[in-house]
């Protein structure tokens, strides 16, 4: 086994490496950069090596640098995590040559996988379905033409080193056909430097299931069940599950024993992927196709672990180290159901906007993940475990993934986990920047998402006109009436026992309008109820100024409020959304009728930063006259280019920033007369 391993990777998968290394007795060394200096998995390591500046291609990508820090300290393995250099086969060519572990496949895997149209061709040779389609070269345009009429349209166009959602264009007809190629063809040079393209049939009702691949150096490969990553957002995933609701123990075996097979033709061992499209429109579920084959550990891999019991880092380090697996494909079970949501840092209320900034508060439902080698311990506690990598008063960069946090919840059934989820993204505390706590709560509390009915445009079809929280009940409106009379009595109670007030102390106000949503419920408090609108409602809570977040226990079951502060009551979320709710004593609300209403600020003059970013390119300058829906400035966020245009026709007075600025949150970049 090995002494000492190197973990070429920051955040969250970093800590999670580091722990199960730990409790398997083996040392830990940690790489960072300038901006990571001072993270969690830095301190957590036994040994840690600065690699160089923020930015991932001046650190993290650098392999002489990652290898480097292996001599230095001795580390005679490498885990690369997910991303980065996970799987760049130069990289893992290098450390054989140093005489380095790799902790993940065979080099040769790697490279057949990593190609796209390479590896649809080995599919294809092992028995694998593959999406109908065509998987050669593809001369030009006409000839594009002529593939997408013989498949029939749909058709989606990807080029054959992409991934991450780039270099994708989806054709129902010629026209996009024509429009799109050329296209295609630039973003795949220039995001991959290649720029082949291989056209496939775009399937109908698609749903993204994946198989977990787990293989040893002496021939030996299992699957470990599937997992449904359907809900996404721009290809990108948001909420992953296993098992999936919609695979049957027949499709199961088919999609298992196929992914096997292909495994098996490229010599595969360690952990791995085999990611499916499949037709949610073929009730029959054998209509799956092979999508591409991951060569790393996933993302959300935890939920795996959660209903199978196995650790796959620590299997990945053993198969490494050349043991054999100590498990047959009859071990494999499923017990329960697990759902994973990524907590990430942009603002679903703005657009999914990239946010980035000082973590002012975080504090998760529950103890970051540790890993005490129990098979139910890769459940967390009482079923909920967080994955992260931040901390309190830390700050999340611009240079690197926005993901902040994964939330993991296991029960016997589907809709327990998704309960879970909800009860403990309530208590998920995360202040000082945007996040999609709330899109992710609503999502889990979605009809559609609990009858099990996904494809992979679930987002864009539930929420075509943006994310505005999720929808109230009278239920935990009555309740949240009662929390802030509640809280109203309470801060009153403190506010009348301050020294040197005039007059003898009275008792607090108990009767309280709080207005929620434009509607005012009249809430009163007595000596042990509490009535809204002249209805009691079942209720205990504690709650002492000062609080964040308030507990109460309603009818039998908990609902969970984060509150703060504002002028004129709190500003209450939970599940799934913001309510701004004003309390006034019964005696003072008639008179705020009488408050001259305040008219906000006419703003569309401003170009005004809409997140923090880098500001790459500005296309305008002083003098210059524009119309709307001009381009005017382009900023850099979380490795995305956002182009901000133009609202109305008008000429530019003043330029505020210049290109390559550091922006802030609604920093004015320009002004128009």
């Amino acid at each position: 086994m090995f002494k000492k391993i190197l973990i070429a990777n920051r955040g969250e998968i970093a800590c999670r490496v580091i722990k199960t290394a730990r409790r398997m007795g083996i040392a830990t060394v940690a790489v960072y950069s300038d901006a990571d200096a001072r993270a969690p998995f830095v301190a957590m390591a036994d040994e840690a090596v600065h690699i160089g500046a923020s930015p991932a291609s001046e650190s993290y990508l650098i392999a002489d640098k990652i290898i480097a820090a292996c001599k230095e300290t001795g580390a005679d393995a490498v885990h690369p995590g997910y991303g980065f250099l996970s799987e760049r086969t130069s990289f893992a060519e290098a450390l054989a040559k140093e005489g380095i572990a790799f902790v993940g496949p065979p080099v040769n895997a790697i490279a057949a996988m990593g190609d796209k149209i390479e590896s649809k061709k080995l599919a294809l040779a092992a028995g694998v379905n593959v999406v109908p389609g065509f998987v050669g070269e593809i001369d030009d345009t006409e000839h594009a033409v002529r593939i997408s009429n013989e498949i029939g349209y749909p058709v989606m166009m990807k080029a054959s080193a992409g991934g991450g959602g780039k270099g994708m264009r989806l054709a129902y007809d010629e026209k996009d056909v024509r429009e799109g190629f050329e296209a295609t063809k630039r973003e795949g040079l220039n995001s991959f430097g290649d720029d082949r393209v291989f056209i496939e049939k775009f399937i109908l009702n698609p749903r993204h299931i994946e198989i977990q691949i787990l293989g040893d150096q002496h021939g030996n490969i299992l699957y470990l069940n599937e997992r449904e990553c359907s809900i996404q957002r721009r290809h990108q995933k948001v909420v992953e599950e296993a098992p999936s609701p919609f695979v049957t123990p027949a499709m199961r075996k088919a999609m298992g024993e196929q992914c096997v097979a292909l495994s098996r033709a490229v010599g595969y061992y360690s952990a791995g992927t085999v990611e499916l499209i499949v037709s949610g429109a073929d009730p029959t579920g054998e209509s799956f196709y092979f999508l591409e084959m991951n060569t790393r550990l996933q993302v959300e891999h935890p939920v795996t672990e959660a209903i199978t019991g196995i650790d796959l880092v620590e299997q990945m380090i053993r198969v490494a180290a050349g043991e054999t697996l100590a498990m047959t494909q009859d071990d494999i079970k499923i017990d329960g159901w697990a759902i994973e949501n990524r907590v990430y840092a942009e603002d679903p209320y703005r657009g999914f906007l990239p946010s980035t900034g000082r973590l002012t508060r975080y504090h998760p439902p529950v103890k970051g993940w540790t890993d005490d080698g129990a098979e139910n311990g890769r459940r967390g506690v009482d079923g909920v475990r967080v994955d992260d990598g931040v901390f309190d008063g830390g700050e999340v960069s611009i240079f690197y993934d926005p993901m902040i946090a994964k939330l993991i919840t296991w029960g016997q059934t589907r809709d327990e986990a998704a309960d879970l989820q909800v009860a403990a993204l309530d208590r998920f505390e995360l202040e000082g920047l945007g996040h999609n706590i709330d899109f992710v709560s609503a999502i889990m509390q979605h009809p559609r998402f609990r009858s099990g009915e996904l494809t992979t445009g679930f987002i864009a079809e539930e929420y075509p006109e943006g994310f505005h929280g999720a929808p109230t009940d009278d239920a935990v409106t009555r309740a949240l009436a009662a929390i802030a009379g509640f809280m109203a009595s309470a801060e009153a109670d403190r506010a009348r026992r301050t020294d040197g007030q005039l007059g003898d102390r009275l008792d607090p106000p108990a009767k309280w309008q709080v207005t929620i949503g434009g509607a005012s419920h009249k809430v009163k408090l007595g000596h042990k109820h509490i009535k809204v609108d002249g209805e009691k409602v079942d209720i205990a809570l504690e709650y002492t100024p000062g609080d964040r977040l308030v507990i109460a226990e309603i009818d039998g079951s908990e609902l969970a409020v984060k509150v703060a502060k504002t002028r004129s009551g709190w500003r209450m979320t939970t599940r799934g959304a913001i309510h701004e709710v004003r309390v006034l004593p019964w005696h003072v609300a008639p008179l705020a009728t009488h408050m001259i209403e305040k008219v906000p600020p006419d703003l569309s003059r401003f170009l005004i930063c809409p997140m923090p970013g880098l500001l790459v390119a500005l296309h305008v300058g002083e003098g210059d006259a524009v119309e709307a829906g001009q381009p005017l400035a382009t900023v850099e966020a979380m490795k995305m280019e956002n182009i901000l245009r133009a609202e109305k026709t008008g000429v530019v007075k003043t330029v505020n920033a210049a290109q390559g600025d550091s922006l802030a949150v609604d920093a004015v970049i320009l002004e128009m007369e």
